[in-house]
């Protein structure tokens, strides 16, 4: 007996030691027998060193004992993968908790080694106990270590994802929790995968406070998916607006024109205000909020007000509902006072002004306009912003009143004396007056004598000797001018005046000083492409054309040249001189020209006289002389033909 315990012993030192080398290997066979048949594990108990009765065999390993055929080990080695699940990186796979401690779980996913998964990935799992069943992502098959690597939030990330793209590509609805704010909108949790609602998709009116629906769980549409960097927008809105297409459908086959609905102010803008009908909007424009005049909705609205509006119009098709408020009550026309008629008085506020008048607010809801040419006797037009503001409180006429198209025209010009009448007696033809500028214009000066009588200037009557472009170069607007009454229109209210008949018309002078062939010092003031301005005496310029401006030595003149000029043209009515500067040297080669060619006419004659004395006296002469009277005759005739 104390031999058979020695030699267990022995044997259990020896299996102690070769499971040593793989201690692994003997914890997958103990696995094995676990799981494989009554007959497997016979089998392979049969094939062990273990000697169940009897003395131990020393010369075991002498006898090939444990030593497999090729046939027998390929049937142990399939037996033994069959034990196995496949296992591929990168899928999702299910695993058994088969422990848990205080950093990991251990997880069985039928692998021949168990997988370790951080306790952290379970925290929505707080009640995760041994032997549940949970969903893992297989990172590797094997690190360094030779562990399996699972992980649990990349498993719930995947198939998130591919529950996000199912209800994109399905227009399922889908749940998420609302876990904060960012700008313009609220960071949405589904499922693991964080998704963007923007703030105009959380409802279908204007949210004003978006935290209120942090920490909310919500139904969400995927309305976009950027793959490429995993962005996720959701929508909230669509689901609403879903439910209300209906809605919206079915109010608007009840809608009737002129029928009075409640409804609640849901947004205000510049031109409106729309209003919830509950489940359709419908547009209350600023003209038909108030009979009286407003410049904002919000001067009579606020955002969730409850009011009663009318509809006006609407459209079946595109679902536009035109709404009013003011239609409620009565027109202020007809409650305005019957005694008003043309020529009453009238009193008001400004409530607006434009540049071709001003609108006088009577009552609310009635205004009247007053024309510009209605707010002064002056027959220069000028801006409304001159006489009336918006806010100011005044009295008018009425000038035309329309109950029926709701018209009326004002004046206030009308309350002051008309200044046009006996006007020619204050202001005759002929009459010297001062005048104060008011407005110039390229073709005159508009001066004012009195408030409402107003005159024009014409340039050609601001001086009698300067050349005005411009009446800005004469005067400017403010300066005070004298001027004379040249024409009185007083039916059509036009009075022509001018200033340079101040004085007597200098001309009447020029003419007998600048006669033309005349020649006067002159000094360039001015070079043109056409000729040239020339300053001459008594303040008088003259124009000399280019070809006229030409030095005798063949150069033209040039600006500050001081020369003699001749005048060539006088022109009393159009104050014009025209003069010439070559015409002076031009006219003095002619003079010498004609100086030479009289002497030579002169020295011609002489000699044909004294040729024809000696024709006359060879014909009395004797044949005798006929030789000495040949040769006489002959030079007196060379001496005529060097003359000529």
């Amino acid at each position: 007996m104390a031999k058979k315990q020695e030699a267990e012993k022995e044997l259990a030192a020896k299996n102690a030691e070769l499971q040593g080398a793989d201690t692994k290997v003997v914890k997958d066979t103990e696995k094995i027998e676990s799981e494989a048949d009554s007959n497997l594990i016979d089998e392979i108990k049969s094939n062990t060193w273990i000697t169940p009765a009897g003395d131990f065999d020393w010369d075991a390993d002498d006898k090939a004992f444990g030593n497999y055929s090729e046939a027998e080990r390929a049937k142990l080695e399939e037996q033994y993968a069959g034990t196995f699940n496949q296992i591929n990186q990168g899928e999702i796979i299910e695993g058994i908790v088969v422990s848990i401690n205080n950093k990991d779980v251990v997880l069985n996913v039928g692998f021949k080694s168990d997988g370790l998964v951080a306790k952290t990935e379970f925290r929505d799992l707080p009640d995760l106990k041994i032997g549940d069943t949970v969903d893992v992502f297989v990172e590797s098959q094997e690190d360094a270590n030779g562990q399996l690597v699972l992980s649990r939030k990349r498993a719930k990330t995947q198939k998130s994802w591919e529950a996000i793209n199912e209800a994109l590509e399905n227009d399922a609805i889908i749940d998420g929790f609302v876990k904060s704010r960012t700008k313009g909108g609220l960071i949405v949790d589904i499922k693991g995968v964080e998704a963007f609602l923007p703030g105009s998709q959380i409802d279908i009116k204007p949210i004003r406070d978006y935290d209120v629906y942090v920490g909310k769980t919500m139904e969400f549409k995927v309305v976009k998916i950027n793959h490429e960097f995993k962005n996720v927008v959701v929508s909230h809105k669509v689901l609403i607006e879903d439910d209300l297409e209906n809605q919206k459908s079915e109010i608007v086959a009840k809608l009737e024109k002129g029928q009075v609905l409640e409804g609640t102010v849901k947004n205000i803008t510049d031109f409106g205000v729309f209003i919830d009908l509950g489940g359709v909007d419908g547009l209350l424009h600023i003209t038909d909020i108030s009979w009286g005049r407003i410049e904002h909705p919000k001067e009579v609205l606020a955002l969730d007000q409850t009011i009663n509006v009318v509809v006006l119009d609407f459209d079946d098709e595109k679902k536009r509902i035109a709404l009013g408020l003011k239609q409620l009550s009565q027109h202020p026309w007809e409650s305005l006072d019957t005694a008003l008629e043309i020529g009453s008085k009238v009193k008001g506020k400004i409530v607006t002004v434009a540049d071709y008048g001003a609108f006088l607010e009577i009552i609310p809801g009635v205004e009247g306009l007053i024309h510009v040419s209605e707010m002064s006797w002056s027959q220069n037009l000028r801006s409304p912003q001159e006489f009336l503001k918006v806010g100011d409180e005044i009295e008018a006429q009425i000038l035309t009143l329309d109950r029926e198209d709701r018209k009326m025209s004002l004046g206030i010009k009308q309350l002051t004396p008309d200044p046009w009448q006996n006007i020619t007696e204050r202001y005759p033809v002929g009459s010297k007056q001062s005048a104060v500028v008011k407005n110039m214009t390229n073709f005159g000066v508009f001066v004012e004598l009195e408030d409402g009588i107003d005159g024009l200037i014409h340039i050609s009557d601001l001086s009698w000797s300067k050349k005005i472009n411009h009446p800005n170069e004469f005067t400017k607007v403010g300066e005070t001018l004298d001027v004379v009454v040249l024409e009185l229109d007083e039916e059509n209210r036009k009075l022509s005046l001018g200033h340079k008949q101040l004085e007597e018309n200098p001309w009447d002078t020029f003419e007998t000083i600048f006669t033309e062939g005349s020649i006067h010092e002159g000094t360039v003031i001015k070079v043109g492409e056409k000729g040239d301005i020339v300053a001459l005496q008594y303040g008088v310029e003259g124009f000399c054309p280019s070809k006229h401006s030409i030095k005798e030595d063949g150069s033209a003149l040039k600006v500050d040249d001081a020369t003699e000029f001749k005048i060539i043209e006088f022109n009393k009515e159009n104050k014009r001189l025209v003069i010439s500067h070559s015409r002076i040297w031009e006219d003095a080669k002619e003079e010498v020209r004609k100086e030479e060619s009289n002497s030579r006419k002169k020295d011609a004659k002489a000699a044909s006289t004294a040729v024809k004395k000696v024709k006359d006296s060879v014909e009395k002469s004797t044949l005798g002389d006929l030789d000495v009277l040949a040769q006489l005759k002959e030079q007196m005739e060379g001496d005529e033909k060097k003359s000529k």
